[in-house]
């Protein structure tokens, strides 16, 4: 059996909690690699909506959860949310719960650099959430940040915040910030450690045995390959790499035991924040997929913009993120809207493209060109099969297949478990 590798195939947003909510249910870890507590995932469990930013989402299906090395962490956010969700009935402990030893940690100065700087770019700005994932990424490939293990050496913490202060409280001040006190930080990072500690170990060192074992692996992505601080829509991205093969970089496995790359796609499309969107929708339309997507930011509460499927964008992230199957979420939000259209290239500056150039302003210039079908008037909302769906409704899917040259291997009917079709079972590789 293959372990399953699951990315967002557009700018974030596209339902991933719930493909690897469902997926869970048949593995035996799940592997949160990049990203940090900007990124969030809905999970609905009958009458229990469960909001998860850092913690795995096989928790709730009672899997072990693994938080890799390539996650940024801000420790008082882990431990709110793991407090919250016990609240909501969910068990989580060093039992069910283990985090990299050499995963970076996100300290309070970091959110407030990255506001301030967020603030100084004015009109320029990138649209981050402020969190300070930014910055703390920055520490570590500049060499200065604070690891979890830090937390069990005193010595190490303080050698390493004069480090830090130095750094920050010179750009903070220039930024007209408040800057921070070594001894607060430190005494608030000693306080946290007996609480995370316990649940801090060499990760890479279970998931080379699970693997030996032939236990089958979930690793789950945050955010979406367009939003990839290399192959996306740089600068309007997040910092971290979020295509598949950080799977494997980021929580210390080899990259072929990363397995079958599913990427996630909404059936229309969104984005939240600054950045191109070509095919984003102003009128009547993108209002209701707005509506009826309920397109709002997990983490931020922000509106997503919405607008068409853009299968030239999701070819483009097939290509570089190696997606081997798309999983089509929210079709049922395109029900009765009798005319659809599809994004399969672009006018830039009067050239036709196949792809987003990477340039700045090229991608800030391009015009959709479209690909117009006839919408459908039944619903699609619960179908279990493709019995189910409308004739209209498989036409555009079959379609979208050509263009992005890939299969819809699941597609998602609606936010409940169940409401889930499925073409080919992505363990069976």
């Amino acid at each position: 059996m293959a372990n399953v590798t699951v990315i967002g195939a557009q700018w974030g947003d596209e339902g991933k909690g719930k493909v690897v909510d469902w997926l869970a249910s048949r593995a035996d870890l799940v592997v949160r690699f990049q990203g940090g507590h900007n990124a969030g995932h809905t999970l609905v469990v009958g009458d229990q909506t469960y909001k998860l930013s850092l913690l795995p989402s096989g928790l709730v299906r009672g899997k072990m959860g693994i938080i890799g090395n390539g996650v940024v962490i801000d420790p008082e956010a882990l431990l709110s949310e793991i407090d919250r969700v016990i609240g909501q009935g969910l068990k989580v402990s060093p039992e069910t719960l283990r985090i990299a030893e050499n995963a970076i940690l996100i300290l309070p100065l970091h959110g407030a650099i990255d506001r301030a700087r967020e603030a100084a770019r004015g009109e320029g700005k990138i649209g981050t959430t402020g969190r300070g994932i930014g910055p703390a990424y920055e520490d570590k490939v500049a060499r200065r940040a604070i690891r979890v293990c830090d937390l069990a050496e005193p010595e190490t913490l303080s050698f390493k915040l004069d480090e830090l202060l130095l750094h920050h409280n010179t750009l903070l001040r220039g930024l007209g910030a408040p800057t921070f006190e070594k001894q607060a930080l430190l005494d608030q990072l000693l306080a946290l450690a007996p609480r995370i500690l316990p649940y801090v170990e060499p990760v890479w060192e279970r998931l080379d045995e699970a693997r030996r074992a032939g236990k089958r692996i979930l690793f789950e992505g945050a955010q979406a390959v367009m939003l990839d601080v290399d192959h996306g829509t740089y600068p309007f991205v997040t910092s971290s790499n979020t295509v598949a093969a950080t799977a494997a970089s980021g929580s210390g496995i080899g990259p072929s035991a990363t397995g079958f790359v599913l990427g996630i796609a909404k059936a229309y499309c969104t984005r939240v924040g600054s950045g191109p969107f070509p095919s984003e929708l102003f009128d009547d339309v993108g209002k209701l997929l707005g509506e009826r997507g309920r397109e709002f930011g997990t983490v931020t509460g922000r509106p997503r913009r919405c607008g068409w499927f853009d299968a030239a964008m999701v070819r483009q992230a097939v290509k570089v993120g190696g997606i081997q199957g798309i999983v089509m979420t929210k079709i049922d939000v395109l029900d009765g809207i009798p005319e659809l259209k599809v994004c399969v290239g672009y006018r830039i500056n009067g050239k036709k493209y196949t792809y987003l150039p990477a340039a700045m302003r090229a991608q800030a210039a391009a015009e959709p060109i479209y690909e117009t079908f006839a919408g459908w008037s039944s619903s699609t909302k619960g179908a279990r099969s493709y019995a189910e769906l409308p004739a209209e409704a498989v036409k555009y899917i079959r379609r979208v297949e050509e263009l992005i040259e890939a299969p819809v291997t699941l597609l998602s009917t609606g936010p409940e478990r169940d409401d889930t079709i499925m073409m080919r079972d992505p363990f069976e590789g």
